[in-house]
């Protein structure tokens, strides 16, 4: 088994190694494209490969699709790390490339290693799980202090109350836990954040390139 887990990260590596600088989309694999929360993912796909940077999500169907097809459509790149699944999760036909991995533990670190932000769409157990570990990581300082975004308001108020009001109030996370999460159905306001945080905390600069491709950052 440690072999198979080695093997799978350098898998992992070699397939991403040129992934350029990307965000993550986390979302769920059951919304149909004529859920309005496809609309949404398909649009935040395209502000963030309009602004230059790499669309990477779990390459499944669903959301994950959404954001990888408004990457793709505007020229920009769009990356998937798929699990395998009893119930078969084919990757979407929206992906430039992707890897597939056994173990959901090797694919959270890839979605994680490459991406300067992320952001997460209405989702369930899954969605849940790859937010909270990112926002662990942070609280941590596992990780650096990246952009963690929520899109969906509607969908995620119970929660976004239940962060606020009972583990802020009872001190199990601090204020400025929960402050560090962007709430907003704006992809464009999502994908400014995000793009002045590479810039101003990470160092990326924009490079030039023709006007029918999308700016490069790295």
């Amino acid at each position: 088994m440690a072999s198979r887990i080695f093997s799978e990260f350098i898998q992992g590596f070699r397939a991403l190694y040129d992934a350029g600088p990307c965000v993550t989309v986390f979302g769920s694999a059951r919304f149909e494209e004529s859920h309005p929360y496809y609309a949404l993912g398909r649009e935040l796909g395209a502000c963030l490969a309009r602004a230059g940077f790499t669309v990477m999500t779990g390459g499944g169907p669903g959301l994950m699709e959404a954001a990888n097809r408004g990457a793709q459509e505007i020229g920009g790149r769009s990356l998937g790390s798929n699990i395998q699944l009893t119930h078969e999760e084919a990757p979407n036909p929206y992906l430039d490339s992707f890897v597939q991995f056994k173990y959901f533990f090797v694919r959270k670190v890839m979605l994680a290693k490459y991406s300067y932000a992320f952001v997460s769409l209405p989702g369930g157990f899954g969605t849940l799980d790859e937010l909270f570990e990112i926002a662990t990581l942070i609280q941590s300082q596992k990780m650096r202090d990246f952009p963690c975004i929520i899109m969906g308001r509607e969908y995620w108020q119970p929660l976004l109350d239940f962060l606020s009001g009972t583990l802020v109030r009872e001190g199990t996370i601090d204020q400025a836990d929960f402050d560090r999460l962007l709430v907003t159905d704006s992809p464009e306001e999502a994908v400014t954040y995000i793009r002045e945080a590479a810039i101003r905390k990470f160092g990326l600069h924009y490079v030039e390139r023709s006007k029918q491709l999308p700016p490069a950052v790295k």
